[in-house]
């Protein structure tokens, strides 16, 4: 078992998360909080908000270890699309069943590695208003914690211009234990749970940000 996927390079991997570690220095200035509450090993399922383009690669260097990601299947073509199944992502069909993807993630999980969903689907206001079944279904069928992770700041408000490194704060919640079975009621009342949880965030640290 491994904590990526076939086909991936795991030194590349490791060079890519390394140079994501400081990759966005230059553009942004980042506030990580709760760092600590991201497990350091073990499955984990995390769940995020997504505002912009960037919130994936960004959160692929802040998590400190091996992660897995979700992407939408528009991203692998070429030399890009070649450099992301290297490093181990994940391509998805969205709006249309796509278990390839979902069964490759799971091996990850079951290897005790990370993966990343953004359950929006696509880049709204980072609202999480609808989110999706697949990360509750993978946490129920593998054990896996769920752990909800907040982006906000990088997606520059309609009408301004964009300033001088604005400042993006990530906000890491508790990890979330999803029970096993309950059939497509408890899926559902799962990922309740985990849009609830993020709904919450989102809330939270806007009013954090407001305030300082």
């Amino acid at each position: 078992m491994t904590d990526l996927p076939p086909g991936a390079f795991p030194r590349l991997h490791d060079l890519a998360r390394w140079i994501g570690t400081w990759l966005f220095a230059p553009v942004y200035r980042v506030r990580v909080h709760h760092a600590d509450r991201i497990p350091a090993d073990g499955p984990v399922v995390l769940v995020a908000n997504h505002s912009a383009l960037v919130d994936g690669p960004l959160l692929f260097g802040i998590v400190g270890r091996r992660a897995v990601f979700l992407v939408k299947s528009e991203m692998f073509h070429g030399l890009l699309g070649w450099g992301l199944r290297r490093i181990g992502q994940l391509g998805v069909r969205r709006g249309e069943p796509d278990r390839r993807p979902l069964m490759a993630a799971t091996a990850v999980l079951r290897g005790g590695g990370l993966v990343g969903v953004f359950p929006e689907g696509t880049r709204g206001e980072g609202d999480v208003a609808a989110a999706q079944h697949g990360a509750a279904w993978l946490a129920r069928g593998t054990g896996a914690q769920v752990l909800p992770v907040v982006v906000r700041g990088t997606r520059r408000p309609a009408g301004r211009r964009r300033r001088f490194r604005p400042r993006v704060d990530v906000l890491v919640g508790e990890p979330l234990g999803i029970p096993p079975g309950g059939g497509r009621a408890g899926l559902t009342a799962a990922t309740e749970t985990v849009r609830a949880a993020l709904a919450g965030m989102v809330r939270d640290l806007d009013d954090v940000r407001s305030r300082t």
